[in-house]
């Protein structure tokens, strides 16, 4: 019972048990126990908050500090907004042009570009006593044509493929979003004009046929119903034919109408035809390399998603060197028409680079990233062929 009461007690100290026999000095005790303790929980008590109602803290305290914090956020976006700005006319026009750079894929634009200079100054290097300055700003307008019909065929293409691109090539502006459809068709109609006009008024009725002839081979390889990319055979044939045949018979011939020349064929120039059509032949086999994933899923077929990575590869491969072993024979059998001294070591350098490639995508396993690296080293060795052409 004693302790009963002593548990229920809400004091400090016990109550007495007999308030006569309770020693004066006890009490004190207790009183000095009693205050420290009772300072003690006043202490505690001040520090712990006071637990609010929970019906309370539910509804109001919350939902005001809620629509604190959203009226700071939107203060603080709106203050945002207000310190950016509406975006310069630079920076728009800036990000507009490369958003068109990257839609008119860079890598084919530099073959274009490097094959319609080659091709011009082997035309002039074999009339030096022909040149003037118009005819300067005549290739300028040739290559600006070139680029515009380049421009045309992979943009129509971009436009055709873009669920196939956001599987392979997901930064090209279409698939990425950066560029609108609308948009897109703009600029794929604004190159078709803009570079027949340019050919037609400078280059007369036959390279404008050639011309046209081109752009339509573009369009059947892309769209719908004939789109012939679905067929590896028609093509290979198209890309061979117009990066090949087109580009160089097109522009050599254009510019000895230009030097007031009829058309003839010289050794090199044949020999360059030859090999960059066959050039050509191996990009549109290896070009499906990186993009069989995508091709797949779509049922395109190709001779990648056919035969397989490793085995295109190793064709890819086998094709360009017999490409480079024609070239070197070439330089021998021909030495009166060729430098074989530049010919020689120059196509014999390009065969061991390629071939080491090929080993190191071996020894890659044949990664996407191994691939695509040696996909991007094909591209450089056609560029190189174009560098050395006007030396040999």
């Amino acid at each position: 019972m004693v302790m009963a009461s002593a548990s229920t007690w809400r004091g400090c100290c016990p109550p007495p048990l007999n308030p006569t026999t309770t020693k004066p000095n006890r009490k004190l005790k207790c009183n000095s126990s009693s205050s420290s303790l009772l300072s003690s929980a006043a202490a505690k008590s001040k520090s712990k908050p006071t637990r609010p109602n929970s019906s309370y803290l539910s509804s109001f305290p919350i939902q005001a500090s809620s629509s604190q914090s959203q009226s700071q956020s939107q203060s603080q976006s709106g203050a945002g907004s207000d310190a950016v700005g509406p975006i310069p006319l630079s920076q728009q026009l800036s990000d507009f042009g490369d958003k068109c750079w990257r839609f008119l894929r860079p890598h084919t634009i530099r073959g274009t570009a490097l094959g319609s200079l080659a091709l011009v100054a082997r035309a002039l290097l074999e009339n030096r006593h022909l040149i003037n300055w118009w005819l300067t700003f005549k290739a300028f307008c040739g290559v600006i044509a070139l680029i515009c019909g380049n421009g045309y065929i992979v943009g129509i293409n971009q436009i055709y493929d873009v669920g196939i691109d956001k599987v392979n090539k997901p930064y090209l502006p279409i698939a990425a979003g950066d560029l609108s459809m609308q948009s897109a068709w703009l600029l794929v109609l604004f190159f078709a004009v803009a570079g027949l006009s340019i050919v037609a008024w400078n280059f007369g009725s036959f390279i404008t046929s050639l011309y046209c002839l081109g752009l339509f081979l573009g369009t059947i390889y892309s769209v719908p119903p004939f789109r012939l990319k679905r067929y590896p055979v028609a093509a290979f044939l198209i890309i061979a034919t117009v990066r090949g045949f087109l580009l160089n018979f097109g522009v050599y011939y254009a510019t000895r109408a230009a030097l007031g020349l009829s058309f003839q064929w010289s050794s090199p120039v044949a020999f360059i035809t030859c090999f960059v059509t066959m050039f050509a032949l191996v990009i549109a086999i290896t070009k499906d390399l990186p993009d069989v994933e995508g091709d797949r899923k779509f049922q395109i077929s190709t001779l990648a998603t056919k035969l397989g990575v490793r085995n295109i590869a190793l064709l890819g491969t086998g094709l360009l060197l017999a490409n480079y072993v024609v070239a070197i024979s070439v330089a021998f059998y021909m030495p009166q028409a060729f430098r074989w001294r530049i010919m020689v070591p120059a196509h014999a350098l390009l065969a061991f680079g390629l071939v080491f490639q090929a080993w190191i995508l071996e020894q890659a396993n044949y990664t996407k990233e191994a691939i695509l690296q040696f996909y991007r080293f094909i591209w450089n060795l056609f560029y190189a062929e174009y560098l050395i052409f006007p030396l040999i």
